[in-house]
């Protein structure tokens, strides 16, 4: 009990002196008034216009002064940047125009491998940018290229401080080109892709490069390691902006869909579905969207990465849906505590196997000082087979309410509520269930002025939902869940410390959760010096991360720590680690982990080693290895995995993966294997083809994935999908004894049309220029502008 009411008075404090500092400090980024750099759009004239070709050959890109001066973040903090860049800003109405050189003393050296549309580019030179539309310092877009032309965009500052949210896909377009002295590139982004504030003429707005082969990370504005490009309170201003318009602000996107679908234990084993909807969105403001969305469909998501579940709770696998994925980083909530009030694959899906999305009604955006998130989700009832049920069995209709809404405090911070409502449609035979209720609010106070320039994390939330069975009886605090987290994430020193709680009965109707009827505190320390005098070593790691988790009536059932006495991660880019696992678990019942061999009650006390190595992804063969072992349960375990990938031309990769279990135990020996193997071959950015095999001898299934897809102009996809699965009836992928489950074909195109006003003379006259250059068509031409 001590340990709650020191966290909560502990936390309270900081609260306190964030609540009291923040307003204080100036509202700019960096380090002062002084280090904020700006540059100047320079807005064209009505009978300028650029051919995006990648060659900043037009004469109007020397009208508009570059933003350069580049520092370095790594290795080399604050030192200029060993290549130098150059960046350009052109606008008109409709478009902002970015042209980029990045100059490089080695062209033959510059990295491309991949073209995928939002592929990490963890193995390629690359350009990244932000826009701050707002100027909060909190939100904002991600965009980057690499010199092979891939484009990649996101969200900033609803997914946390610390990342981007790559879910989001903008209509926009990049070309680049090779130089003697590097490789340069143009961008074109209409206003429409972004909300912003009309009468605004001055943005937020940085620039990172990245020299692969350097392993160099350089930036225009706030170049620190404790800043980052992804915090947009330390981008520099983009300044001379008026005029612009996103029209009428409305788009359309209707699909079509047509199948083979073969499942020999159905009753009607071949089927051709065939379907059609359509998407609807309106800017109600500049900032704020509106969607609608009928008959939604997701032929073309690609399937889930297998996993092997040896513990006793459920897995998390991530959302890949576009219509759950589209805005959705608004939705997260307190997302490093655990805890998710809110998961969206609990719609649409029932068992891993999809049912119809009849409507879904979308808002989102911002409001003032206010970020919004609202859908409206109706599900059709379904009907499934099983072998096990010789008649066909029915999955209810449901409707799913979401709605979430976030306050900015001071520079960083934020307060939050969500709700969510989950009505399931009764059916005759099935147990009735109440609608499902989920209410929540969460706090993130947040500065990067700690003690001067460290960052500094206060983190609190509480949900709680009502009991949905008629025939089970809790309390208030039992379908409760409440916790906060200290965090103090810097470069040298990263120091973390979370307590939660979760009821015995929580478990929310339209969320996620692994475990309930606990209390857990987790502190974690870590040390990464970076030893100057190592040439080969960047920056070493250590680390000791304690867990202690008891039932609500104290009771300890988990005690877990791990100790990493030695991480290295190496200026090559290879990293190495070895950690040592000891655990303390209390079993009240047993568990079956594995057909057939059941853990039974009692206490375990084990340890367990791990040794693992990641090179380099710039390489053309590059792979990862784990190799670990020890005491796991009654006995012993040794887990083995390695992945290569080798990449013979730039878009076109090719990685097989293993993963194995040996496991003895006094109940009984087993062994669990999990192979995959993917293919991708991406002609260009525009066209891409990409494949996934895998099994594993715990489902006994093998699996084909194949999709092609063909971005015709952007916001126009045509995609192929093919899938196979295949039951392994010997158990062993070796002997192909192999029985078809169910295998299916699927083709979808996607077309999107946006709106325009009625077209000005000035309007004409640039639409005129690009029509010459050959970079745009006419008006009323899909996608319109492109």
């Amino acid at each position: 009990m001590k340990v709650r009411w020191v966290n909560v008075c502990l936390g309270l404090v900081l609260v306190g002196t964030l609540g009291i500092a923040d307003p204080l400090w100036p509202q700019t980024s960096s380090n002062g008034p002084e280090d904020v750099r700006t540059v100047a759009a320079y807005q064209l004239g009505g009978s300028e216009g650029i051919h995006l070709d990648g060659h900043l050959d037009e004469q109007v890109w020397r009208s508009a002064t570059p933003a350069t001066g580049f520092l370095q973040e790594e290795p080399d903090e604050g030192a200029p940047a060993t290549e130098e860049t150059a960046v350009y800003i052109l606008y008109d109405a409709s478009d902002l125009y970015i042209g980029a050189i990045l100059y490089d003393s080695d062209p033959n050296g510059i990295l491309a491998y991949q073209k995928q549309r939002d592929a990490g580019l963890g193995t390629d030179d690359r350009f990244m940018w932000i826009l701050d539309t707002f100027l909060d310092g909190r939100t904002g877009y991600f965009f980057e290229i690499n010199p092979a032309g891939l484009m990649g965009d996101g969200l900033l500052g609803a997914g946390g401080h610390f990342g981007v949210n790559k879910s989001w896909d903008g209509i926009w377009e990049a070309r680049v080109a090779r130089r003697d002295d590097g490789w340069s590139a143009e961008i074109r982004i209409p206003f429409r892709t972004l909300n912003f504030k009309p009468d605004q003429n001055t943005w937020g707005i940085n620039f990172q490069r990245t020299v692969r082969r350097k392993n160099e990370e350089t930036r225009w504005n706030g170049h620190r390691r404790n800043q980052q490009l992804f915090r947009p309170v330390h981008a520099g201003r983009l300044s001379g902006l008026h005029g612009m318009t996103q029209g009428i602000g409305l788009e359309t996107k209707p699909y079509a869909v047509a199948g083979y679908r073969h499942t020999p234990a159905d009753p009607d084993p071949t089927t051709f579905p065939a379907d059609a909807g359509f998407d609807v969105s309106y800017n109600v403001t500049p900032s704020l969207r509106a969607a609608v969305s009928v008959n939604t469909d997701f032929a073309e998501v690609e399937v889930d990465e297998r996993q092997v579940n040896l513990t006793r709770f459920p897995l998390f696998f991530p959302e890949r849906r576009d219509f759950f994925l589209e805005g959705s980083g608004v939705y997260s909530f307190s997302p490093r505590s655990g805890v998710n009030p809110y998961f969206s694959r609990r719609i649409g899906l029932v068992e891993g196997g999809p049912v119809p999305l009849r409507y879904g009604a979308r808002l989102g955006g911002q409001a003032g000082r206010y970020e919004l998130g609202f859908f409206q989700v109706r599900t059709g009832t379904d009907e499934r087979f099983s072998e096990d049920v010789p008649s066909p069995y029915k999955v209810p209709g449901e409707d799913f309410t979401v709605a979430r809404v976030k306050r900015t405090l001071f520079r960083q911070s934020s307060i939050g509520a969500i709700y969510t409502r989950r009505a399931t449609s009764r059916i005759a035979g099935q147990d009735p269930l109440r609608d499902g209720h989920t209410l929540g609010a969460d706090l993130d106070l947040f500065t990067s002025r700690f003690l001067g320039n460290k960052n500094f994390q206060f983190e609190a939330f509480f949900v709680w939902h009502n009991e949905r069975a008629l025939d089970v009886t809790s309390t208030f605090w039992d379908r409760t869940s409440r916790g906060i987290r200290i965090n103090y994430p810097n470069d040298i020193w990263r120091i973390h410390s979370s307590y939660r709680e979760f009821g015995d009965y929580w478990d929310p109707a339209v969320g996620f959760t692994r475990r309930n009827g606990f209390r857990r505190l987790q502190p974690t320390v870590t040390f990464a010096p970076r030893p100057g005098g190592i040439p080969s070593i960047r920056q070493f790691e250590f680390e000791v991360q304690f867990e202690y988790l008891t039932d609500i009536s104290w009771n300890l059932e988990t005690r877990k720590t791990d100790f990493k006495p030695l991480a290295i991660r190496f200026e090559s880019g290879d990293r190495f680690d070895f950690q040592i696992t000891q655990l303390f678990e209390r079993l009240d019942e047993g568990f079956e982990i594995r057909d057939g061999v059941t853990i039974p009650v009692g206490n375990y006390n084990t340890w367990e080693w791990e040794v693992s190595a990641h090179t380099a992804g710039r390489r053309a063969i590059s792979g990862r290895f784990v190799f670990a072992g020890g005491e796991f349960w009654s006995g012993n375990r040794m887990r083995y995995g390695a992945g290569i990938t080798v990449r013979p031309r730039a878009g076109v990769s090719i990685t097989p993966e293993f993963e194995k279990n040996d496991v003895n135990l006094p109940e009984g020996d087993f062994s669990t294997h999990l192979f995959r193997l993917t293919g991708q071959w991406h002609v260009s950015p525009w066209a891409s083809l990409m494949g996934n095999l895998q099994y594993d001898d715990v489902s006994e299934v093998v699996g084909l994935f194949t999709r092609f897809r063909w971005i015709i102009r952007p916001g126009n996809d045509l995609f192929f999908v093919f899938t196979h699965n295949w039951d392994n009836m010997s158990a062993r992928l070796l002997d192909f004894d192999l029985a078809t489950r169910s295998v299916g074909a699927t083709t979808k195109i996607n077309y999107t049309h946006r709106f325009w006003p009625q077209i000005t003379r000035k309007s004409a006259d640039t639409i005129v220029a690009r029509r010459i250059s050959g970079s745009v068509a006419c008006r009323g031409s899909p996608s319109a502008r492109w």
